[in-house]
């Protein structure tokens, strides 16, 4: 069977366990439902024209051609989920959406950032 050319692209953090557990829900379904969404490991960042500290900032994604990041990242992966459609309409919508990446890009992605160099340091220091 020939694999599909895949219009989204996901990168994330793997070494993030609430980043992992998340995308591999997604993975999951995307395999069961067939979709064509590919998803890398934060190794993958320079392929992306990303640094790795960069790609462990926030959710990135590539839809259509082009980067995503945060909110628009999620809302872009939700609506090729049939899914999880229902979350990209919702999250799409003009208030919610900017709640959303309030919430987003000054609470959930740097608390999960700072726990990620917690790891680094720690692994480190091994």
């Amino acid at each position: 069977m020939m694999e599909k050319p895949s219009d989204t692209r996901v990168l994330y953090n793997d070494t993030c366990p609430v980043c992992r557990f998340e995308i591999d829900g997604y993975r999951h379904r995307a395999a069961l439902d067939n979709l064509p969404i590919r998803f890398d490991r934060i190794v993958a960042a320079a392929d992306w024209g990303l640094t790795a500290d960069a790609a462990a900032r926030r959710l990135h994604v590539i839809h259509k051609g082009r980067l995503l990041s945060g909110i628009p990242a999620f809302v872009a992966l939700w609506s090729e989920m049939p899914r999880w459609h229902w979350a990209a309409r919702l999250v799409g919508l003009p208030g919610i959406n900017g709640a959303a990446a309030l919430i987003y890009d000054h609470l959930l992605a740097p608390v999960l950032y700072r726990a990620h160099l917690r790891r680094q340091r720690v692994s480190r220091s091994e």
